[in-house]
């Protein structure tokens, strides 16, 4: 046996002597246990104890063993930095999942010192990695902005002058106006669980790294996608996070067809924001507009679609309608104090890395944005 599936044995006789105890306790507490069957419960408990002692001296042993092999050796091959990276990230979460504590040196070699004597929070590199480098796409992150800065406040525009008579578009006015000229971002919690087996569990390092990275990354990414395209948010939180929820106050173009819709919307979009405007549709709905545009004519399918609608298009299924504007308004934010914990579902034995975190979307401007709609009839 190796020193991570001595370690996981020493766990389950703990685990099976906690549970032993417990049922003692529940017994002991009801007067219609019969002695004998206390007494018999007792002797369970005796015989957990002396099995996790053993396994307890094991692990310790194995620990030891463990700890000697780490020590610099002269001949051996010198890891290169992303190597211990990934050492120390599986050592993060083998021990996360251990229930044991993670050592400085862990944080040090991930790019985190620690220095507040507080921190439990993913080490910088990992942290870096997972918010800025997802595999799952959320077209958002490429033309909305990514920050992980705690308690942000921002301006709404992003430059002003000694008065605001330079603002042209007056809605603009208004809406700065009602709503103040800085975004306060709040904190608002989530959880990413990645079951994982034991053999991943008990894998190589650089394996471990890559599975639990992966899976972090894309349900970051996906809960962004979530949040910012939910066409009705039930959690009073995450409402002003959504393009299409009514508290934002997103004006809806119409047309009479969605090409139409979506042209007028442009159109109506004050110049500061038409420059840099962007359609998010969804490639079913792009799809329409081109069968109804080409009338059987197979010219327009090899047409770029920014040439078609004018303006650089972003595709995402979770676009239920399309949404044009200056996405510079759009942006995300992290609190850097993210937790990780660990879960297992007892039933199929899966094994769970979970990291919580704390997000925020904030749309800066509403009048930078249009939804774009077919007409009713």
């Amino acid at each position: 046996m190796n020193f991570y599936q001595i370690k996981k044995n020493a766990m389950d006789m703990g685990d099976e002597l906690r549970q032993a105890n417990e049922k003692l306790n529940e017994m002991l507490a009801n007067p219609q246990v019969e002695t004998a069957d206390i007494t018999a419960q007792q002797k369970v408990v005796d015989s957990a104890q002396e099995r996790y002692n053993v396994a307890k001296k094991q692990m310790d042993k194995a620990e030891a063993e463990e700890k000697a092999n780490l020590k610099p050796d002269k001949n051996a091959v010198q890891m290169t930095p992303e190597q211990k990276k990934d050492k120390a990230f599986a050592e993060l979460v083998r021990k996360t999942m251990a229930k044991e504590a993670v050592s400085n040196d862990i944080y040090q070699a991930l790019g985190d010192d620690d220095t507040t004597g507080g921190n439990k929070f993913l080490p910088k590199t990992v942290s870096t990695n997972i918010i800025t480098a997802p595999a799952e796409n959320n077209p958002l992150r490429d033309i909305s902005t990514v920050t992980q800065i705690p308690n942000l406040e921002i301006p709404r525009l992003s430059f002003t002058l000694d008065d605001d008579g330079f603002i042209q578009d007056k809605d603009t006015a208004k809406e700065i106006e009602a709503k103040g000229d800085t975004v306060a971002f709040s904190r608002n919690k989530f959880k990413v669980m990645v079951g994982m087996s034991e053999t991943v569990l008990l894998g190589s390092d650089a394996s471990l790294t890559s599975y639990v990275n992966q899976g972090l990354q894309n349900g970051v990414t996906v809960k962004e996608r979530s949040v910012a395209f939910n066409p009705a948010p039930t959690k009073e939180a995450e409402k002003h996070m959504s393009f299409y929820d009514p508290s934002n106050n997103i004006k809806t173009v119409t047309g009479a067809d969605l090409y139409e819709a979506i042209t007028n919307a442009i159109a109506d979009l004050h110049e500061a924001y038409r420059e840099n405007a962007t359609v998010v549709m969804s490639y079913k709905d792009y799809l329409k507009i081109i069968r109804t545009l080409a009338n059987g004519s197979a010219t327009l399918y090899g047409a770029q679609p920014s040439e078609v609608l004018g303006k650089p298009v972003v595709f995402t299924d979770a676009a239920v309608k399309p949404i044009v504007g200056d996405f510079s308004y759009s942006q995300y934010n992290y609190d850097i104090n993210t937790l990780y914990d660990q879960d297992k579902d007892v039933k199929t034995g899966i094994n769970y890395f979970v990291v919580t975190a704390w997000m925020d979307h904030q749309i800066k401007l509403a009048n930078a944005f249009r939804i774009a709609d077919v007409a009713s009839k």
